[in-house]
């Protein structure tokens, strides 16, 4: 089984931040990267916000890394762990910026890049962005497609509802191939749709063990459907708090492979940089991590 997690400091949610986050900065995001490289963590993800309106700042916060450059920031002080969006929101941008963007990642890195990607929800950024709110969907659909023709094809051509191109080349090419891997995030059955024809998992969020057995079982019909042989990645979200012990940890774990996760997206409760280095290895040295390096 393989274990991620959140970055701290890079959302800073009212709330839900800790207050050491809103005074930290590179230094701490380079000693939890690190750590999570060392302890045998599978990825550390960035998720994306471009423009918070100030209608949302009470329950969103403002301050939200930019995903593509946190993410190289963090792949080059590490050699290991991967490297996720979590998640980029798809409408935001030409299918050609990203594609560029991340197979740079993916080159630099070694080959480390996983693409999550969602649809968004944000209406008020959308319309700050020019993006288009109401065919959110649609877009996200086509410019997946764009971006994986992108990427597989050293000279691509595109034709589409929302984006055309025309022999074009986006390098550096992406060090994985055909093409990095794609999850998609989202509780919903598009969102699992859209996984199975566009993406390589799926990894939702805020989702009970009950509802995610669900969804599984519905990718596992859609696969069946359209005959996709390939298998899927489907990412389980396990909260660790702040006193979980081995026992507890090691039963929500069961819990959710008995809902049908191959893997997780962990996040930990705590109270400063120290507590959570102490917790990532606590966790590391309960689920066997470390001695899988």
């Amino acid at each position: 089984m393989r274990f991620g997690l959140s970055m701290p400091v890079i959302q800073q949610i009212p709330g839900r931040v800790q207050p050491w986050e809103t005074a930290a900065g590179a230094g701490a995001l380079v000693a939890v990267a690190q750590a999570a490289d060392r302890l045998g963590f599978s990825h550390v993800s960035v998720c994306d916000h471009v423009a918070i309106p100030q209608s949302y700042a009470a329950s969103a916060g403002t301050v939200w890394y930019d995903a593509a450059v946190t993410l190289g920031f963090l792949a080059a002080v590490t050699t290991r762990v991967r490297l996720l969006s979590h998640v980029m929101v798809v409408p935001y941008r030409h299918p050609l910026v990203v594609a560029k963007a991340f197979a740079t990642l993916d080159h630099l890195s070694g080959g480390r890049v996983i693409l999550g990607a969602g649809c968004g929800h944000l209406k008020p950024e959308f319309r700050s962005l020019g993006a288009h709110y109401e065919e959110r969907g649609a877009i996200t659909d086509e410019y997946l497609q764009a971006i994986g023709v992108a990427w597989e094809n050293p000279c691509a051509t595109f034709e589409g509802r929302f984006v055309q191109f025309r022999e074009v080349t986006v390098a550096p090419r992406a060090s994985q191939q055909p093409r990095p891997p794609i999850w998609i995030g989202g509780n919903s059955r598009a969102a699992v749709r859209r996984a199975v024809r566009h993406g390589d998992g799926w990894i939702p969020w805020m989702v009970l063990p009950g509802g995610f057995a669900e969804l599984v079982a519905y990718a596992h019909e859609l696969q069946e459907q359209e005959g996709r042989g390939t298998p899927m990645e489907f990412v389980a979200p396990l909260s660790v708090s702040a006193d979980a012990d081995t026992a507890a940890i090691t039963a929500q774990i069961e819990a959710w492979r008995t809902a049908g996760a191959t893997s997780f997206h962990v996040g930990f409760v705590h109270h400063s940089l120290e507590h959570l280095l102490e917790r990532m290895q606590f966790f590391a040295t309960g689920a066997g991590l470390t001695t899988s390096l």
